[in-house]
């Protein structure tokens, strides 16, 4: 096994939509509506938006469910 990074082409996030339309919600959703002091104050909202993120927020994609119900629902 190899530990090769694998690029997408320059102006081609569709290659990579999963990824690219988290991105586009943290940086919607909370990183740009803060003036961050440090990098510290960054990774405790990054924590705690993560947390709500997977155990409070609907997801459409999910058909309303949180993914933390959906894992459980896989168990």
């Amino acid at each position: 096994m190899t530990n090769d990074l694998s690029y997408i082409q320059p102006g081609k996030p569709q290659q990579n939509a999963y990824v690219e339309r988290f991105n586009r919600t943290v940086r919607y959703e909370w990183l740009s509506q803060y003036h961050w002091e440090d990098l510290d104050q960054v990774q405790r909202a990054a924590t705690e938006w993560m947390w709500s993120y997977n155990h409070e927020r609907p997801n459409m994609a999910l058909g309303g469910i949180t993914p933390k119900q959906r894992l459980a629902m896989a168990a």
